[in-house]
């Protein structure tokens, strides 16, 4: 995969990804993101601060264990498709303050999204580690996020990968727990 910085140009393609992705979570019980949040305004002010990271699909000439061969996918997908989005700032709602955090020197993740064309491939861990690895380059100790309490997958992805429940918050959709984790 391919990291850069999202583009205004790439709005509607996140936000077709993120519906799409609403669509999928609904089916399956989960009530997390509706047409209110995330929503493309959210997007928009993420790409304008310089906070939204897309993941491309990698170019042809690699071959990725997660995908196959470009060869594998290039008949569904462009080789510029966003596989997946995420936003990491120091900002924050004032329920994470009201937490009790371990670590120090923090950076928030907020709006991870894999398309579900992509999901159940492991590019959750794959992209969890990219953040990781990231936020230390960038000069952090620590990864804070929160997730709802109802969405199994991503309680499972967070927990296997390392993060610990800190606390909670009770916002519109029910009860999200406050996570972290020490990186570098």
């Amino acid at each position: 995969m391919n990291y850069r910085l999202g583009r205004l140009e790439d709005l509607d393609a996140i936000c077709q990804m993120v519906d799409f992705a609403k669509d999928l979570m609904s089916s399956q019980g989960i009530e997390q993101w509706d047409e209110i949040y995330p929503a493309k305004e959210d997007f928009k002010g993420d790409i304008e601060k310089g906070t939204l990271y897309v993941a491309l699909e990698g170019s042809g000439e690699n071959k990725d264990e997660n995908f196959g061969t470009h060869e594998d996918v290039a008949s569904k997908k462009s080789s510029d498709r966003i596989v997946a989005i995420y936003v990491i700032s120091t900002e924050c709602d004032d329920e994470y303050l009201k937490c009790t955090w371990e670590y120090e020197k923090p950076c928030i993740l907020h709006r991870l999204c894999v398309s579900p064309d992509y999901q159940n491939k492991g590019i959750g861990k794959i992209l969890l580690n990219k953040i990781e690895n990231q936020l230390v380059d960038m000069g952090y100790e620590s990864c804070r996020l929160d997730v709802f309490s109802e969405n199994p997958f991503a309680l499972k992805l967070y927990e296997k990968n390392g993060y610990e429940r800190r606390g909670h918050a009770d916002w519109r959709k029910g009860r999200f727990y406050l996570m972290e984790k020490k990186i570098g």
